[in-house]
């Protein structure tokens, strides 16, 4: 207990007597204003389309669209990785560079085309933009006869209603 308030006295002691704001170096202060000052001067992905709807395709066929883009912000553009939700949904070909400000390019995303009647797939582009994540989505109608006909001659999995007479 001696120890407790020997620390505690030593540490009142020490920190009343100089000014907090006396540490702060300015040259810390002017850096970080330059950080926060460029989070807003944050580059900007505008697409020429932020969705891309292949229609009605057949089961089992290969799609791909382009997504363009062009950086309309006013510091380069840097893509660290773009996922997609799942598997049959694969972006690619898109630059690893820094694209300056007013450049464009652009990447692409397959889809496999497996599946059955609407379907939409999300892609997640890692950018340096503000929010730090920008999202495209592809979508189509897959016509599967077969799958659709399993799904309709599916008895029905729900609990019949109450019985009214």
């Amino acid at each position: 207990m001696k120890n407790i308030l020997f620390l505690l006295s030593v540490f009142f002691i020490f920190s009343c007597g100089d000014d907090p704001f006396s540490k702060v170096k300015s040259e810390n202060v002017q850096k970080a204003s330059v950080r926060d000052n460029s989070f807003t001067n944050a580059p900007i992905m505008t697409f020429d389309k932020t969705v891309h709807d292949f229609g009605t395709i057949q089961d089992g066929t290969p799609v791909e669209t382009v997504f363009s883009y062009t950086n309309t912000g006013e510091s380069p553009l840097v893509i660290t990785d773009i996922k997609s939700t799942c598997g049959c949904t694969v972006p690619r070909d898109w630059s690893r560079e820094p694209l300056s400000p007013g450049e464009s390019s652009q990447f692409t995303v397959k889809f496999n085309g497996k599946g059955v009647n609407k379907t939409s797939k999300t892609v997640t582009i890692a950018a340096n933009t503000a929010a730090g994540r920008e999202t495209v989505k592809i979508t189509a109608f897959i016509n599967n006869p077969e799958m659709a006909e399993k799904l309709k001659n599916r008895p029905n999995q729900t609990p019949p209603g109450p019985i009214v007479q």
